[in-house]
C-alpha cells in the first residue's frame, strides 16, 4: 500500500521528502555497482577491457539512477527538476574549477557514483528517522560530495586504471622538482661547448630505444648474479622532470627527455655523478589525466648527433656534446596529424641518410623520414592511422626495410625510398598498439597484438617480386599489451598482462608464468643468461633466463614511484628512471668501496 500515515503528512507539510520514497531499487544497484568494482580490481585484465569496463558500468549506473529518479512517484515534478539540475549544474561548477587532473570526464567517471551513493544513503538516513530538513540535507550532501573534488587532484593512473589522490594545494613532484632546480647554480641550465667531438659510439653504449637493435638485449654485462653476497650500491639518485622517454648512455654521457613545467626539454647528465651537463628547451607541453605529463619517446644517438620526439610533435636533430640544436621539424605539418589521445611516442630510428619517425593520422603519410642532415621530408608512407610503436629496423631476404606495427597491423617499407614491400596483421582501427616487432631466425617475426590480444609468429618469404606472408601460429598464452619481450634460446620471455612469463616460440605454448611485477619492463643480459626486471612499482629484479621454472636471483626497490620507463645496463652499471626520479647503480661482482650519492 502507498497510503501515508498521519505522521507521514506531517513530515510532507514540514517540507521533507515523503516516507514513501521507494529507495531498495537504487540502494541494491549501487551495492552491485560497488560490489562489480571491486571484483573487478583484482581480475588481471587488459588496459582496454579494463577501460571500457570503467566507462560501461558508470554508464549503466548513470541510467539506472536517472531513470529512478525521474520514474519515480515518491518525488514530486519540481523535486526530480530541482535536484537534476543542482546535480548537473554542481558537476558543471566542478568540472570547470577543479585542478587540471580533473575534467568533465573524470568528473563522471569518478564523482558520479560517489554523489550518488550519498544521496541514497541521506535519504534512507532521513526516511528512518524521519528528518524536519530532507530536502536541505540532500542539497548539503550533494554539495559536500561533488566539493570533495574541488579539492583534490588525482595523479596518473598505473596500468590498472588506479590514480593516487593528493590534496589540491600539494605541491606536486613535477613542481617540487621545478623548485629544487631553480634554486640550484644557473650554469648547470646552459648548453656547454668545451671542444670534446662525441662523433661516435663505442662498444657497450646504449645508443637507441631498447639497445642498438631495439630488442632489449644487453651485450658485454659483467654485473653480479648473487645479490645476497654482492647487493646492488647505489651510485647516485635525483630528481627529474616527468616523462616516459628511456635513457642513452654514449661515453660518460647519460641522454633523456623531461617536461619542466611548459618546456619540453632534451637534457644530458654525467654518468658518473648525475649532475645535470646540458639542456635543450622547447616551448611545449604535452599532459593527459591517464599518464601523465611529459614526452614518451627516448632519444636516438648517431654519429655525433641526438635525434628527439617529443609528445607534440617537435622532432629535434641536436649536437651530442653541446646539446646546440642543427635543425627542427613539427611532424604534424607533413602528416596532417593531431597529437594523439597518449602524444606522440615513436623513438626516432636512423637509418644511412634518413631519421624515420611514425606521425599517424588519416592522411595516409604516418611514417616519415627525414634527411640527417638537413632536416628535409625524403619520403612519406602509409602506416596506418595510429601507433604507440617505433620504427623496426631489420633485414629479410636480404631487403633492408623499416617494419611498423599499427592499427592497421604490420607494414615494412623501402627504408630508403619508403615504397611499401608488404603488409599483414588484422585491422584494429585506433587499437592502441605497441611493442617492437622481433626478428627470430632468419624470415620469422614475433609481433604482439598483431591478430588481437597475444602475440602471432610469422614468417616472411620472397619469392621473385610478391612477398608472402604466413601465419605460423597465435597464442594468448602471451599478452605483453604495452611492455616488450626479449627472446633467448628459443623462448620469449616477458609480461602476461601483469603477470611475468616464459612462452616456447616453436608453437606459442606457455613454459610458466609466475612473478606479478605489474607492467613492467625486461631486458635480457645475454652473455649471463639472465633477464633484467623493473616493476611497475620500481623494483629491480634479477631472474634467470630459465625455461623450466621461473628463478628470481635479487630484488631491490631501486625507484619509489610509478615506474614504465626501460632500464639500461653499462658494464656494471644500472641506469634508470621514471617520471620522477633517476638512479644509477653499481651491481658490480667484487665489492666497491666508493659511497653511495644523493
Amino acid at each position: 500500500m502507498n497510503e501515508t500515515t498521519p505522521g507521514d503528512r506531517q513530515t510532507a507539510e514540514a517540507g521533507t521528502t515523503p516516507v514513501k520514497l521507494r529507495l531498495r531499487f537504487p540502494a541494491v544497484a549501487l551495492l552491485a555497482f560497488w560490489g562489480a568494482t571491486l571484483a573487478a580490481s583484482w581480475w588481471d585484465k587488459p588496459y582496454f577491457v579494463a577501460f571500457m569496463y570503467a566507462l560501461v558500468s558508470t554508464g549503466l549506473i548513470t541510467l539506472l539512477f536517472l531513470g529512478w529518479w525521474w520514474f519515480n512517484r515518491g518525488l514530486r515534478m519540481w523535486e526530480k527538476c530541482a535536484g537534476f539540475a543542482l546535480l548537473v549544474g554542481e558537476a558543471w561548477v566542478v568540472g570547470r574549477f577543479s585542478h587540471r587532473s580533473i575534467n568533465f570526464f573524470t568528473v563522471w567517471l569518478v564523482g558520479w557514483p560517489m554523489v550518488a551513493s550519498l544521496i541514497v544513503a541521506w535519504l534512507l538516513v532521513a526516511k528512518r528517522y524521519r528528518f524536519s530538513s530532507a530536502r536541505i540535507g540532500l542539497a548539503v550532501v550533494v554539495t559536500l560530495g561533488w566539493s570533495y573534488l574541488l579539492l583534490v587532484r588525482f595523479d596518473s593512473a598505473d596500468s590498472t586504471l588506479k590514480t593516487k589522490s593528493h590534496w589540491r594545494w600539494t605541491p606536486t613532484p613535477e613542481e617540487q622538482f621545478l623548485a629544487q632546480s631553480h634554486a640550484g647554480p644557473s650554469t648547470a641550465l646552459t648548453p656547454r661547448a668545451n671542444g670534446l667531438a662525441l662523433a661516435s659510439s663505442a662498444a657497450g653504449d646504449w645508443t637507441d630505444f631498447r639497445g642498438p637493435n631495439r630488442d632489449g638485449v644487453i651485450l658485454g654485462s659483467s654485473i653480479a648474479t648473487n645479490w645476497a653476497e654482492h647487493p646492488p650500491a647505489r651510485i647516485w639518485k635525483r630528481s627529474v622532470g616527468p616523462a616516459w622517454s628511456s635513457l642513452l648512455v654514449v661515453s660518460n654521457h647519460v641522454y633523456t627527455q623531461e617536461q619542466r613545467g611548459e618546456k619540453e626539454t632534451v637534457v644530458c647528465y654525467d654518468a658518473q655523478s648525475g649532475d645535470q651537463t646540458w639542456i635543450h628547451e622547447d616551448n611545449a607541453r604535452f599532459d593527459e589525466a591517464v599518464s601523465g605529463a611529459g614526452p614518451r619517446a627516448t632519444p636516438t644517438f648517431a654519429n655525433g648527433r641526438l635525434f628527439t620526439l617529443g609528445g607534440t610533435g617537435l622532432l629535434n636533430c641536436l649536437d651530442a656534446e653541446t646539446g646546440q640544436l642543427v635543425w627542427a621539424q613539427d611532424i604534424k605539418a607533413a602528416s596532417q596529424a593531431n597529437v594523439p589521445m597518449w602524444g606522440f611516442a615513436s623513438s626516432p630510428l636512423v637509418s644511412g641518410e634518413v631519421v624515420v619517425v611514425y606521425a599517424g593520422g588519416e592522411a595516409d603519410k604516418g611514417l616519415l623520414a627525414y634527411k640527417i642532415q638537413s632536416g628535409e621530408l625524403k619520403w612519406a608512407a602509409g602506416a596506418g592511422a595510429s601507433s604507440y610503436s617505433s620504427p623496426q629496423l631489420t633485414s629479410l631476404a636480404g631487403v633492408p626495410q623499416c617494419l611498423m606495427l599499427h592499427d592497421g597491423g604490420l607494414t615494412a617499407v623501402d627504408v630508403a625510398t619508403g615504397k611499401e614491400l608488404w603488409k599483414t596483421g588484422v585491422v584494429m582501427k585506433g587499437a592502441p598498439r605497441s611493442g617492437q616487432p622481433r626478428l627470430i631466425e632468419g624470415n620469422q617475426l614475433l609481433v604482439a597484438a598483431l591478430g588481437g590480444v597475444g602475440c602471432s609468429l610469422v614468417e616472411i618469404s620472397k619469392n621473385g617480386e610478391p612477398w608472402t606472408v604466413i601465419n605460423k601460429w597465435e597464442s594468448k598464452d602471451l599478452k605483453p599489451e604495452f611492455p616488450d619481450f626479449v627472446v633467448q634460446n628459443g623462448y620469449a620471455y616477458g609480461f602476461d598482462l601483469a603477470m611475468f612469463c616464459c612462452l616456447r616460440v616453436a608453437d606459442g605454448k606457455r613454459a610458466w608464468k609466475e612473478g606479478r611485477y605489474g607492467r613492467g619492463q625486461v631486458m635480457l643480459l645475454r652473455d649471463q643468461s639472465a633477464l633484467l626486471v623493473l616493476s611497475e612499482s620500481g623494483e629491480l629484479i634479477l631472474l634467470a633466463a630459465d625455461a623450466s621454472a621461473h628463478r628470481e636471483l635479487g630484488q631491490f626497490q631501486a625507484l619509489d614511484s610509478k615506474t614504465w620507463n626501460h632500464p639500461v645496463v653499462r658494464g656494471d652499471r644500472v641506469y634508470l628512471r621514471n617520471a620522477e626520479e633517476m638512479a644509477c647503480y653499481s651491481i658490480s661482482p667484487k665489492p666497491k668501496s666508493s659511497s653511495a650519492r644523493d
